[in-house]
């Protein structure tokens, strides 16, 4: 999935009037996100795995819908409430990803 698929996608799922930099900017920091619990070891790697591409997509969704209410733990309005797993990405997102394993050398 190129950038643009990934952009084009992200536009879809919020809808919104987001410019373009501010969905890639959140595209890259949820790579960023899947990147370190995949690699915990592996500083050099930058590039999300195929495998993952959607998972980084619907984070930047999750980071995006919750934009102005960061870390919320509880909130009612009019009979809606909200509440977040944790003031980051939820763990039941992150556990889709397997931690990759290498020998010392």
């Amino acid at each position: 999935m190129t950038h643009d698929e990934k952009l084009t996608a992200l536009k879809a799922m919020v809808g919104g009037s987001d410019t373009d930099e501010v969905l890639s900017a959140y595209l890259n920091l949820a790579g960023g996100k899947i990147i370190a619990k995949a690699y915990p070891y592996k500083s050099e790697v930058t590039e999300v795995p195929a495998q993952y591409h959607y998972l980084q997509v619907e984070i930047a969704a999750y980071m995006l819908n919750k934009r102005g209410a960061e870390g919320q733990t509880s909130h009612t309005e009019n009979g809606i409430t909200r509440q977040y797993e944790n003031a980051d990405v939820p763990a039941s997102m992150l556990k889709a990803i397997t931690p990759y394993c290498g020998v010392i050398k």
